[in-house]
């Protein structure tokens, strides 16, 4: 188990929220846990505060957040014992910002849900699977959790 753990997307509001909060829920006592994105000119989505309430884990008080907003209130990626991308440009801007760093990278492939479905449920059943695939992966990764399911 790392001592810090990244995770990452393109606007660190739909899918690395999702990763934070269930890590935090799942091996809070025993890791560092924060997430970030390509850009963040966008909120938290109300579809991933939603299904993530539905298994306990709570995302309303998330403010997303830029590599470069982190750079510039001094949290180094370089201090992450893993940084985990969960899209392919959060890969990328990862790897171009950690090339001269030794660090643990993974890649995630994890499904974008913004643009499924029309249907209020449609919707939600997308973000689930988005959620259930992080959750899967997660508890490969990292073991049974700790703090809860």
């Amino acid at each position: 188990m790392p001592q810090s753990v990244l995770f990452c997307c393109d606007h660190n509001a739909v899918r690395s929220p999702m990763a934070e909060g269930m890590m935090k829920k799942y091996y809070g006592d025993t890791v560092y846990v924060q997430s970030a994105g390509v850009k963040s000119e966008m909120e938290i989505d109300g579809f991933s505060i939603a299904v993530c309430e539905e298994i306990g884990v709570p995302l309303s008080n998330h403010r997303a957040r830029s590599f470069d907003e982190m750079q510039e209130w001094g949290d180094d990626l370089s201090a992450y014992d893993l940084i985990v991308a969960l899209s392919p440009a959060s890969q990328r801007k990862v790897l171009d910002l950690t090339r001269y760093n030794h660090l643990d990278v993974e890649y995630w492939p994890v499904m974008d849900p913004t643009g499924l479905g029309t249907k209020r449920e449609e919707k939600l059943a997308a973000y689930r699977q988005a959620r259930d695939q992080i959750r899967e992966r997660m508890i490969s990764r990292f073991g049974p959790p700790r703090g809860g399911t």
